[in-house]
């Protein structure tokens, strides 16, 4: 086979569920994540050879609950100069499930080129009875390597189908389908080989985004508004030194009035405070006069706390003033 016109795909792997190991092939759980190395994950699918030259790179060995702002800033460095590179077509990040949406947000606004960038990932460890790390590896290397996903932003390739890194969210503790596109759906899909994608990225992102990571982060934390909430989360963050707090609102980005108070009392402080909502779906409104102008808070709009933590260190990063407009346009 002439693999010379075979698009070449940098993976860079960072552990996760999709490199971890059990004792047990019939547990799906209770397995170290992490473990197998990028060698072993690109042995354990042959069909890679017919779809890309690859080229791996072991970036961290982590399960992805202990993902970092540093590793943020290594990764996407790292993403950049590969994509700077004429012999990369594309790259594919390895990683955990459990803050794939937050890593993918953030490489989704600070990589600076137009080639693909797919993450992908598995619900299940590689040594489990039908592993979904093997199917999902291929189709990720698939769609970097495809002209069509070219200018679409960071990409999540899961369980057959493409999601945009803004709108993904793991949404099942144990499905093999735990990602979903709540509020707009899915990108497209690939299947055998097959890549369609069935709308665009309206946002602006990668290229055309006005942020890049950083040495050193400012400290972001997330509360949540919930039945009896007390002032003590906040007021210990502020005396902290945090410099911004996402708050999970219920319903559309509400606030106990206890926890309200507190917040506006942090923001007098110089503490950014954006709403978001705990509920999973739907966009949080700016109250204007009602809330947010009295305030001096911020809507989310449609990102959960996650996400909304995300865009903020990035946004007080930059020294960016008008922080509901970068809400409103990322």
């Amino acid at each position: 086979m002439n693999t010379s016109s075979l698009p070449r795909i940098a993976v860079l792997a960072t552990g996760g569920t999709i490199a971890g190991q059990a004792g047990d092939a019939s547990k799906t759980a209770g397995y170290k994540a992490g473990v197998v190395g990028v060698d072993k994950l690109l042995d354990a699918v042959p069909a890679l050879a017919s779809v890309a030259r690859i080229q791996a790179e072991q970036i961290a060995s982590i399960d992805s609950k202990d993902m970092s702002a540093a590793l943020w800033t290594t990764l996407s460095r790292r993403i950049d100069a590969l994509l700077a590179q004429d012999d990369i077509d594309g790259v594919v990040i390895t990683h955990g499930t459990d803050t794939l949406e937050e890593t993918a947000y953030l490489l989704h606004l600070t990589v600076k080129s137009t080639k693909p960038v797919v993450l992908t990932a598995a619900m299940r460890p590689s040594t489990a009875l039908s592993a979904d790390g093997p199917l999902n590896l291929l189709n990720a290397v698939t769609v970097a390597g495809s002209a069509s996903a070219k200018g679409q932003g960071v990409l999540v390739a899961f369980n057959n189908q493409i999601h945009s890194a803004r709108d993904v969210t793991k949404t099942s503790t144990y499905a093999v389908d735990a990602f979903r596109s709540p509020e707009t759906g899915v990108l497209g899909f690939v299947q055998d080989g097959r890549v369609e994608f069935q709308r665009g990225v309206v946002r602006p992102h990668t290229a055309a985004s006005e942020f890049a990571v950083v040495d050193q982060w400012p400290t972001v934390e997330i509360v949540t508004s919930h039945a009896d909430a007390s002032r003590v989360m906040v007021e210990a963050l502020v005396a902290a030194g945090v410099r911004g707090i996402v708050v999970a609102g219920t319903g559309n980005g509400s606030m106990h009035a206890t926890l309200t108070q507190a917040l506006a009392d942090a923001v007098k402080q110089g503490v950014a405070v954006v709403r978001a909502s705990r509920v999973g779906s739907g966009h949080v409104m700016r109250n204007g006069a009602a809330s947010d102008d009295a305030l001096g808070t911020v809507s989310a709009g449609t990102l959960n706390p996650y996400k909304a933590r995300v865009l903020l260190m990035l946004a007080l990063a930059s020294g960016a003033q008008d922080l509901q407009r970068i809400f409103d346009t990322y």
